[in-house]
């Protein structure tokens, strides 16, 4: 990843599920543009992986296991975040979880629970702990979907929890600022691991790809500038909005 622009100097950002896919990407680009950066994951595996490899690029950056819902380990990561660098600048809610490809109507209870709790309840309890550390000036940032506008069929209730962040974000950008800006990325299709299933499927992917007016999936990279951009200066009169990073893909409820 090539950055020719340091607009992040000085500040700190923590990133949720960053140890790999489109979160490890944002921690890069963060990173690269000078912001100390705080990853994690709920693999120490992938933490220390992540680390180690962020390190050899310059990147000054801490790792912690957390999975999001677990009260103890969101604490932990906002803990390490003051211990290591005294503040918080930039917060970023990446993490996500897809258990089923079920219908909504045929969805079980506990399905629904992990959906919600991952999806959406823990990026409200994650800024319930980091609020109290983040400076005047600080941007958060909520990763949603573009099927937050339009659900596929294998993800129909994770689309749902995805159009609920667009709302989040509005409502947590009045309650927050004016010290802090809170907006969210869209991302369109991207070839993760999280994706596989869609995006290895030959006939899936070349449909997805003719959805959008540039012909091509996403890239993590693309996500990341997304970011970079809302967590900077560059965006300080930006907030309560919503960003589609999907090359044109419909996006519209």
């Amino acid at each position: 990843m090539e950055v020719k622009c340091r607009r992040l100097e000085g500040k700190v950002a923590v990133v949720t599920a960053s140890t790999q896919g489109i979160g490890l990407a944002i921690a890069e680009r963060l990173g690269l543009e000078g912001a100390a950066v705080v990853i994690s994951s709920r693999k120490k595996k992938n933490v220390v992986e992540a680390v180690e490899g962020l390190r050899a690029k310059g990147i000054t950056v801490v790792g912690a296991v957390c999975h999001v819902s677990v009260a103890e380990q969101r604490k932990n990561l906002i803990d390490m975040a003051v211990k290591n660098f005294g503040h918080i600048d930039i917060v970023v809610s990446n993490a996500a979880a897809n258990p089923s490809v079920d219908n909504i109507l045929e969805m079980k209870e506990p399905v629904l629970d992990k959906l919600w709790d991952i999806n959406v309840k823990a990026s409200i309890l994650l800024l319930q702990d980091a609020a109290a550390h983040l400076r005047k000036g600080s941007s958060v940032i909520l990763i949603s979907s573009i099927t937050g506008y339009n659900p596929e069929p294998a993800l129909s209730m994770y689309g749902v929890t995805k159009t609920a962040l667009f709302g989040l974000t509005k409502a947590l950008a009045a309650e927050m600022g004016p010290n802090t800006r809170v907006n969210c990325i869209a991302p369109g299709f991207v070839p993760t691991h999280f994706a596989r299933f869609l995006t290895t499927n030959e006939t899936i992917r070349n449909e997805l790809i003719d959805r959008s007016t540039l012909k091509r999936l996403g890239t993590v990279e693309d996500m990341a500038a997304a970011v970079a951009f809302l967590a900077s200066d560059d965006a300080s009169f930006i907030t309560a909005e919503t960003i589609v990073v999907a090359g044109g893909t419909r996006s519209r409820l």
